[in-house]
């Protein structure tokens, strides 16, 4: 096998006990995971131009380079990637579906070529698919793929060897009982990748755009937002839904939280959607619990008006649903991407603040500017 653009994945002992979870719980795990990336970062090998990143639940990996290929499952990490300047060494993500890019034509210069990313759910998620991808990194967490797909211990270990290191973390829902060690937030996710990329200095500036364009908002918002529903939603006439838990700490609930809106489903008694539960519930249900505001996830290919003049126009039709308060008042959106980005989490809240919020009639941020971060 030729030198690859790293070197190992921690040591022996790390790689042993790659897929064996920390103790800590999922409330108090982001400050912890974010010291130990950037304290792990900052190691560099003395004269030999190799760095080490960290990340649970993998730990340390050495690179003697900044990677030229990565593959990722989580389509929010592919975002991160492009917001890095780094958009052309995607070569593979989960789900091209979610991978929603149309954020990017706004934004001058900032482009992704998704005619030749492998969909990974197409292909299939096995030992041969990601070998034959042969890139510098695999950016997903492997225990995703050990607890979703019929990949085990071995295929890990065999690709992690034969191919390259794992290095990722399963962030957008914290609802799986498997994923028993650190979390991030996806500010510290981003972080992460980052140094992956050697682009600190690109992250710390569009950490300061982020944080300047949400405290701008937070001056314009109530305290108490919405009580707000979150489902799944996907056909164009949806009579069954798969709720989530708005109050949740994954990161594709960010925009929610930013924008205050209260969780309408967190004290029903209703199980949130997670991968050991697809519950379901009806529009008598969703009445009952009756919702302010109705986000409706599945639809993020649909412009505004698509997505009106199909579910809305259904739900303002259908006997049941037609009395929910949000349908009554008009007051249901596209409740965003499952995978979610720092570049499409800006345009997100953006989208939501000026539909919940009368008194927020500006842009939240400014494109020319947030593009130069990104290709300067």
């Amino acid at each position: 096998m030729q030198r690859r653009a790293f070197l190992k994945a921690g040591s022996a002992a790390t790689l042993a006990g790659l897929l064996a979870g920390c103790s800590s719980p999922d409330s108090d795990a982001t400050s912890t995971a974010a010291d130990s990336a950037t304290a792990t970062a900052d190691e560099t090998t003395a004269g030999s131009g190799s760095y080490s990143v960290s990340m649970e639940p993998v730990g340390d990996v050495e690179f003697d380079a900044v990677p030229d290929t990565v593959a990722v499952y989580e389509s929010g990490y592919a975002d991160m990637v492009v917001a890095l300047g780094h958009g052309d060494a995607l070569t593979a993500v989960g789900n091209s579906d979610r991978f929603h890019t149309d954020a990017y034509d706004a934004l001058d210069g900032v482009s992704v070529d998704t005619s030749g990313l492998v969909d990974l759910v197409d292909a299939g998620v096995t030992r041969e698919t990601l070998l034959d991808l042969d890139p510098d990194v695999y950016l997903m967490d492997p225990n995703w793929l050990t607890s979703t797909f019929e990949l085990d211990r071995g295929d890990i270990d065999f690709l992690t060897q034969r191919s390259a290191p794992f290095l990722g973390n399963t962030i957008f829902r914290r609802t799986d009982a498997w994923h028993d060690y650190d979390y991030y937030s996806l500010y510290e996710a981003f972080e992460t990748v980052a140094e992956l990329f050697d682009e600190t200095d690109r992250f710390d500036a569009f950490q300061s755009f982020h944080d300047s364009a949400l405290d701008r908002l937070e001056t314009a918002l109530p305290s108490e937002g919405p009580r707000g529903a979150l489902v799944w939603g996907g056909s164009n006439e949806p009579t069954s839904f798969s709720p989530y838990l708005l109050s949740g700490a994954g990161t594709n609930k960010k925009p929610f939280h930013d924008l205050n809106v209260r969780d309408a489903i967190a004290d029903s008694g209703i199980d949130a959607l997670s991968q050991s539960q697809r519950s379901e519930i009806d529009a008598e249900t969703l009445l009952n619990v009756d919702p302010d505001v109705l986000f409706v996830r599945g639809h993020e290919d649909k412009t505004a008006a698509e997505f009106q003049d199909t579910v809305v126009s259904f739900l303002q039709n259908h006997d049941t649903a037609g009395r929910i308060t949000a349908v009554e008042n008009g007051d249901v959106y596209r409740g965003g991407p499952i995978y979610l980005g720092p570049i499409q989490h800006l345009f997100l809240t953006e989208r939501l603040a000026t539909a919940l919020y009368d008194q927020v009639t500006t842009t939240l941020f400014d494109r020319a500017e947030l593009a130069s971060i990104i290709t300067d």
